[in-house]
């Protein structure tokens, strides 16, 4: 610390001086910084078109004098706060020999130089700024002020295409919003999962440091958004069609299909969607995060990810959303959810790698929105989760009944437990009988 003090001081009485030959007073390293921080976490509006760098000037506290913040005395965090306040200007940090290529490579996604700025690209669209605003918030750009040249023509287009669907009447706006949402939100995750796999690569792969690998993104993306690009759009297509029969043409042959042993007085009665609902939970995942490196417990977690989603695919299955240690599915059909259960159960326990998993399986009706699944049903299942063994399957009576006579299942029934928010149930061990189960390639 005395080193540290020191050393500040050092610097303090160097900056003196030579701003003592200037004519001017000495400022401290701290007001530099301070300076430098306050002017980053001003508001676009407040900052005007001056960008923020290491070098630049500001005013000395007390007086009209330009102060030089030197690249020694430079505040990450101010850095990082400008650079969030100018999203359309390419960071500080940024090396210059890596401009050229880091401009070019935004060119080619945005489709267009920036050129416009909030109210000119709502105008050029023929929509509102409040319109035009929640567009851009449901897609999860940023808050910008009426100064920052942010927009390009592609941008106008894209507006014009989602609104002009509200104004023709083939969508509420609440509708184009929520159909919005659900594109920002999946494609933001969806790029971030692939910049961290493509880094990931790099690093195992080429023996790179993961900042080298991030900055060789740049570098190797180019040749990778055409074909990424038809892949996601292909892959669209086909998800669509698979959801249009999944909870379209087949949602009243589902509902049918679970009216057996109901008298209607059940909790998710009113619900649209009847569904298997599944989870798998990793044994032990808590204490194993505390002995693991952050890299190895990101492999652990990557390989029950992709092993959970390869069985909930060949199963039939889709797989709602993954939670850590925890997966989430649903099949149309209690005996697909059974077979998907069961292999994985099957599968974990076989793999060194991997921990035991406890496994849970309802059949009951489902509320879908958002991506996501909610109702008792699932409720049920989260609560069976933790009840199971490692290594076993838990389901209750009513789903047990639906598998009952099949001989793929055994069917071995436990004693009545409480279960917080539906009373007593009986829960039912669920085993694999006659076949080989679900074939995995």
């Amino acid at each position: 610390m005395n080193l540290q003090r020191t050393h500040s001081k050092e610097i303090g009485l160097s900056m003196s001086e030579r701003m003592q030959d200037a004519g001017t007073q000495p400022a401290t390293p701290t007001a530099a910084r301070d300076a430098a921080r306050a002017q980053a976490l001003r508001s676009p509006q407040q900052q005007g078109d001056a960008a923020l760098d290491a070098t630049d000037s500001v005013m000395a506290p007390g007086t009209e004098t330009p102060l030089v913040v030197e690249p020694a005395l430079a505040d990450p965090i101010a850095d990082l706060a400008a650079a969030m306040k100018r999203p359309e200007q390419v960071d500080q940090t940024t090396p210059a020999s890596a401009r050229d290529a880091v401009r070019e490579l935004e060119r080619r996604l945005l489709g267009a130089d920036r050129t416009m700025k909030r109210r000119e690209v709502a105008a050029a669209a023929g929509v509102s700024l409040l319109s035009a605003r929640k567009i851009w918030r449901a897609l999860g750009f940023p808050n910008l002020g009426d100064e920052e040249v942010f927009f390009t023509t592609v941008d106008e287009g894209a507006l014009e295409l989602m609104l002009g669907m509200v104004r023709e009447g083939v969508l509420t706006e609440e509708t184009a919003i929520s159909l919005t949402r659900s594109i920002g939100q999946m494609t933001d995750r969806m790029v971030v999962w692939q910049v961290e796999a493509l880094v990931e690569d790099m690093v195992q792969n080429q023996k790179m440091s993961d900042p080298e690998a991030r900055r060789n993104l740049v570098n190797l993306l180019p040749d990778l958004i055409d074909p990424i690009e038809k892949m996601l759009v292909y892959s669209w297509r086909r998800q669509l069609n698979a959801a249009v029969h999944r909870l379209a043409l087949r949602a009243e042959t589902g509902l049918a299909a679970s009216e057996e042993g109901r008298d209607g007085t059940e909790d998710d009665v009113s619900l649209p969607l009847a569904r298997a609902v599944g989870f798998a939970d990793l044994v032990s995942y808590t204490s194993l995060s505390r002995r693991m490196n952050e890299r190895t417990l990101a492999q652990l977690v990557q390989r029950f990810e992709s092993k959970c989603a390869e069985i909930i695919s060949i199963g039939g299955g889709r797989l709602v959303k993954t939670i850590g240690d925890e997966v989430l599915f649903i099949a149309e059909t209690p005996q697909a959810g059974a077979l998907i259960s069961l292999a994985m159960s099957r599968e974990f326990a076989a793999d060194d790698l991997l921990p035991n998993t406890r496994v849970s399986l309802v059949w009951g009706r489902i509320l879908s929105r958002l991506g996501d699944i909610y109702g008792p049903t699932v409720n049920l299942a989260a609560r069976l989760t933790s009840l199971a063994e490692p290594g076993t399957v838990l389901t209750e009576e009513f789903t047990a009944s639906t598998l009952a006579g099949d001989p793929r299942f055994v069917l071995h029934p436990q004693e009545t437990t409480a279960v917080r928010g539906f009373g007593d149930i009986n829960p039912v061990l669920l085993a694999p009988g006659e076949g080989s189960g679900l074939v995995l390639d």
